[in-house]
Order: C-alpha cells, then sequence, then structure tokens
C-alpha cells in the first residue's frame, strides 16, 4: 500500500462506510462503529481477483479436496515464511470459523466433562460457547507486570487442579493486544502438561502484529506444547474476510492427526469454498497489501495515545502489540450514572464500542475500541468521547 493508498483510506467518510453496510456501521444506526472486530479497508485486489473468478467458473459445490489442499499448501508456506513453523500440510484442515474450532476441540479433543479455563480479559464468545457444549469456565484473570498483562502462572495451575481441562490460549489476545513472547509460553505448557491438560490456541490475529514483535506459534515452542495442543487461525481478521467462512486448524501430534483421519468429514463441514479461495489468495498474495495496512495501523495505535492523552486524560491506553483493538481503561472516568463507560459512549459521544465486561469479570470498566478505521474518523471518534466526558465532568 503505497502513499496514495494511504491518503485515499483517510479519504474515506462515515457516509460512505455507512453506505457499504457492514454490520460495524448498521448495527447502531446514527452512531459511529468501533465496536465488531472489521477493518474499514477492503481486501487485497488479489483476494478479490481470487473471488470473481471463482464465481466465473461457479465453483458453487461441495469443497473440492484439491480446492482444499491449495488453501493447506499456501498456509503451510505462509506460517514457515512468516513465523519459521514447518508444517506439513497434511496437517492443516479447514474449518468454517475459529468458533467452530473451538466447539469440535471442546467435544472431541479434551476430557468430557473437564472445565475450560479462560484468561480474562477473553474474547466474548469464549465465555458464553463452552457454556453451551455443557462445560464449565474457570476464569483467570491476567496478572500486570510493568504495565503489561501477563499469564497468572499460580491461578492457572490452581485452574487446571479445580478440574480444568482445556486451556484457551489466545495469541495475539483479544481484546488486550498483547503478544505472547516464547518464554512465557514455554511456562504455559509446563503448566499444563504438568496437569494432563489441552490446549486451544486461538491465532486468528497472527498476522497482525507491530514490529518489532514478531509471532511465535504456541505448538512451536517445544514438543509438550504440539503434543497437547489444536492451533486454530484464518486469513480472516487480517485481510477482512469474517463473512466468507473459513479457518484453519492445525493438528501438531499422531492422537489429533488419528481422531482427524477418523472425524474429519464433519469437522470440515460448513468450510465455504469461497472461503477457502479467499484465504489461499490471502497467504500466496496478500503480504503486500497486509504490509500497507499494518504501516497504517500501527499510526492508528500510536495516534490514538496522543488522542486519548488529549481528549481523555483520566483513561489509560497501551498501544496494543498486535490486533487493531485497544482497550481503554475508564475506570477512572465519571459516567454520569449510566450503566458502563459503553453505555455512556453511546447515549452521550454517539459511539458504539464493546463493554469490557463482555470479556469476563476482568473486563469490568473497560471498552475495546477498534482502532481499524480511517484516521480522521478515529479522531472525531475520540474527540467526541471527550467532549461526553467534559459535559459530566
Amino acid at each position: 500500500m503505497d502513499a496514495h493508498q494511504m491518503q485515499s483510506l483517510d479519504e474515506l467518510t462515515i457516509e460512505q462506510l455507512r453506505a457499504a453496510g457492514s454490520v460495524k456501521w448498521t448495527a447502531f444506526p446514527g452512531k459511529i462503529g468501533a465496536f465488531v472486530a472489521e477493518m474499514d479497508f477492503g481486501t487485497a485486489e488479489p483476494i478479490t481477483r481470487a473471488l470473481h473468478e471463482a464465481v466465473d467458473a461457479g465453483v458453487f459445490g461441495y469443497l473440492p479436496a484439491a480446492m482444499s489442499d491449495r488453501m493447506s499448501e499456501a498456509y503451510t508456506d505462509w506460517a514457515g515464511r512468516r513465523y519459521g513453523w514447518t508444517v506439513d500440510p497434511g496437517d492443516v484442515h479447514p474449518v468454517a470459523d475459529v468458533l467452530a474450532a473451538l466447539e469440535l476441540t471442546i467435544d472431541f479433543f479434551c476430557e468430557p466433562d473437564s472445565a475450560v479455563v479462560l484468561p480474562t480479559p477473553a474474547y466474548m464468545p469464549f465465555l458464553t460457547v463452552p457454556l453451551l457444549h455443557g462445560r464449565r469456565i474457570i476464569q483467570v484473570p491476567m496478572a500486570r507486570e510493568g504495565g503489561r498483562y501477563v499469564y497468572d502462572l499460580a491461578a492457572l495451575d490452581a485452574a487446571f487442579a479445580d478440574g480444568g481441562g482445556l486451556l484457551v490460549l489466545c495469541n495475539p489476545h483479544n481484546p488486550i493486544g498483547r503478544v505472547l513472547e516464547t518464554e512465557e509460553m514455554v511456562a504455559i505448557s509446563e503448566v499444563v502438561q504438568r496437569h494432563g491438560a489441552r490446549v486451544f490456541s486461538d491465532e486468528i490475529h497472527a498476522p497482525l502484529v507491530y514490529s518489532p514483535g514478531r509471532h511465535v506459534p504456541y505448538a512451536s515452542v517445544n514438543e509438550a506444547a504440539a503434543g497437547h495442543t489444536l492451533t486454530a487461525t484464518s486469513a480472516s481478521k487480517a485481510w477482512n474476510l469474517p463473512g466468507l467462512k473459513c479457518a484453519q486448524v492445525v493438528a501438531s501430534n499422531d492422537a489429533d492427526r488419528a481422531l482427524w483421519r477418523e472425524h474429519g468429514k464433519s469437522f470440515e463441514h460448513g468450510a465455504a469454498n469461497l472461503g477457502v479461495v479467499a484465504n489461499t489468495a490471502a497467504y500466496t498474495a496478500g503480504e503486500p497489501w497486509l504490509a500497507g495496512v499494518l504501516e497504517y495501523l500501527d499510526g492508528n495505535r500510536r495516534r490514538l495515545a496522543e488522542l486519548v492523552a488529549e481528549h481523555l486524560p483520566g483513561v489509560r491506553y497501551t498501544p496494543p502489540e498486535g490486533t487493531y483493538l485497544a482497550w481503554l481503561d475508564f475506570r477512572g472516568v465519571e459516567v454520569g450514572g449510566a450503566a458502563s463507560a459503553t453505555a455512556f459512549l453511546a447515549s452521550r459521544a454517539g459511539v458504539a464500542t464493546t463493554d469490557g465486561a463482555q470479556c469476563g469479570q476482568a473486563g469490568e470498566g473497560f471498552v475495546r475500541y477498534n482502532l481499524a478505521t480511517p484516521r480522521p474518523i478515529m479522531e472525531e471518534t475520540v474527540a467526541a468521547m471527550g467532549r461526553a466526558v467534559r459535559e459530566i465532568r
């Protein structure tokens, strides 16, 4: 993405975004959309070209093996190039989305009736999906160390001792934006291994990591992690494709490979042909576009720090290390009797955000804000938040 293309992002207007009709801009009429994890930047031209070609070819039947295999090979090439992770294409499988991958992991790949261990604050559906599958959730609040969120290993150990059988690990972490380092993941793997538990590693935001950070797949850190992990990922967040219904599950041990051979057709049901085509194109030809978007997002996350300091002096914000989600601490701000900071921002500033309480008890008083928007709109949004706060004061 060159300077001209970045300028064109700046020129996008709220009216144009609403007219495009995305959930982000239509779910709350008249409000600025900053809640759901969609970007306002479209997607890469090689992806749209591949989709047009697929539509012209009429690939609307069941998913052909050759199409699925191309996606698996594209992902393994991407993982090797981007993460230094050597993966056999035969271990990469299509599923509808990451939540479908979590559901099958709960049902088939961990001990029956064991609890789900969930570090919080967490992606909102992680607090509801396990319940639908009859599983208890043990929330483990993240600790703070040097201004960063980190895993509380003692609390994690206690959660497994209390009946936890599956850790939901999110890296890069939605909503807090942490990108875990290898040493952290090795320490986590030792706790998991000690209890004979499993890990579901949600790495959907893996391509969205800012320099000098680097995504390291959890299953790649040691043999123990590979032996107890199912990894789920997708091109959907980095290239703005969530509606196309395609993700990848990566198996990394023989037991999981055998179970997939037995039940794989059922597990893979729901992955859409056009989603597979789009994911393949993203991994093979979408890197230049992504580089430009990451540069723009990097500018946004840094600019947001300046805007918060200027307009929201009572709010605390640390720029995310990955993702395009900002985690804003409104606990020190008066919200005029509103039920939450999110309700206050919607009613008084006209900005639709995500209530941190939906991310678990550790998220109460926080707001998840989507910064993947044109910079002038972000500036307008934070200024509106600031005016609302000053009016209360």
